[in-house]
């Protein structure tokens, strides 16, 4: 845990705000596809992610494109695919994260039109 919190600190000090802003604050769909690919193979806590999705907001990325990055994190998981497609089939493996990386892309887009 103390590793990803370093990694996490040494990513947002080594990526200056204004590549983060220029990334992710205009709302383009190609900053917000790739936060939420980002989101979608990163393995993150959820007491750690938001408060890098505040130090992200901070340093200029949009909320929309933040909202996509924390729902894409804590809703799909390309991490634990290959055991959870063990688990319970690689079926449901891929249903699951399919329609939860649509949900968080529609829950990213409505937190941004309603906070913004």
């Amino acid at each position: 845990m103390l590793g990803i919190i370093g990694l996490i600190g040494l990513a947002l000090v080594l990526a200056p705000g204004d590549l983060i802003a220029k990334l992710f604050g205009d709302n383009s769909l190609t900053g917000i596809m790739l936060i939420s690919l980002i989101g979608s193979v990163t393995l993150i806590p959820a007491f750690i992610a938001f408060p890098l999705a505040a130090s992200l907001i901070n340093a200029g990325a949009g909320i929309t494109a933040v909202s996509c990055f924390i729902t894409t994190l804590l809703m799909v998981g390309i991490i634990t695919a290959p055991m959870e497609a063990e688990i319970f089939g690689k079926k449901f493996m891929l249903y699951r994260n399919d329609v939860g990386f649509a949900l968080a892309l529609i829950i990213g887009f409505l937190m941004g039109a309603i906070l913004q």
